[in-house]
């Protein structure tokens, strides 16, 4: 007897399918320069230029340390996350008895729960890894902003230069960020499977949706790219 069936491998493609093809067009399409992540990455540039002509950089290194505390955050509820799917794995045979017992008609094999459970787990240890990857990428977009010339040499291509470079680490830094994000919100996608197939197509499409409305027509869309 298989482990899933041909609804399941068809639910299974269409979402591996929708988390790559929309992470590649959020940032590489046609469209990328028009979502809310690719107005901020913009942002980030200008914010550099400005700190480069401040005396005082104090405010630009709290900013740093709250995008540092941020991503520190993600990263340890990822853990959680974790632990959290593989408890379930060990409740496996429970958890099958009693969705069996519910009057909906669900069915589901120990070891397709397992599967999926593992599946889930993975996707947390992914977003784990961005998470701590993006911490690690603003630990040195705070030395580069230490390393910052002071405010007289703000005209000299070296200075220039150093922006651009404090610039695309912070940009490196929230791009990983924004991925482990994703991750997140499509493992409430995944979520959809343990119930069916079908499920799984509808909740990661309504995922595709939300996140799409967020990054074109929301109001921090507006708020940044003046419509």
């Amino acid at each position: 007897m298989t482990i899933l069936t041909p609804l399941d491998w068809a639910a299974l493609a269409f979402f591996v399918a929708a988390w790559l093809g929309y992470g590649r067009l959020i940032e590489h399409g046609r469209f990328a320069r028009r979502t809310l992540n690719g107005a901020m990455h913009g942002f980030r540039e200008h914010w550099m230029e400005r700190m480069l002509a401040r005396e005082v950089r104090i405010v630009d290194t709290q900013i740093m340390a709250s995008l540092q505390n941020g991503t520190a955050f993600f990263a340890s509820t990822s853990l959680l996350a974790v632990g959290g799917s593989l408890a379930l794995l060990r409740s496996a045979e429970d958890v099958v008895r009693v969705v069996g017992d519910l009057p909906i008609g669900l069915e589901s094999s120990r070891a397709a729960w397992e599967l999926k459970g593992i599946g889930l787990a993975l996707i947390f240890v992914y977003a784990f890894y961005k998470f701590a990857w993006s911490y690690r990428l603003f630990n040195y977009a705070a030395i580069l902003l230490g390393g910052t010339p002071p405010r007289e040499e703000a005209g000299t291509p070296a200075a220039m230069a150093h922006v651009r470079r404090t610039a695309r680490m912070t940009t490196a830094a929230g791009r990983h960020f924004n991925r482990g994000q994703r991750a997140f919100f499509f493992a409430l996608g995944y979520l959809g499977w343990f119930i069916s197939p079908l499920v799984l197509v509808i909740s990661t499409a309504a995922v595709l949706v939300v996140m799409a409305l967020r990054q074109f027509r929301s109001d921090g869309h507006d708020a940044v790219l003046d419509r």
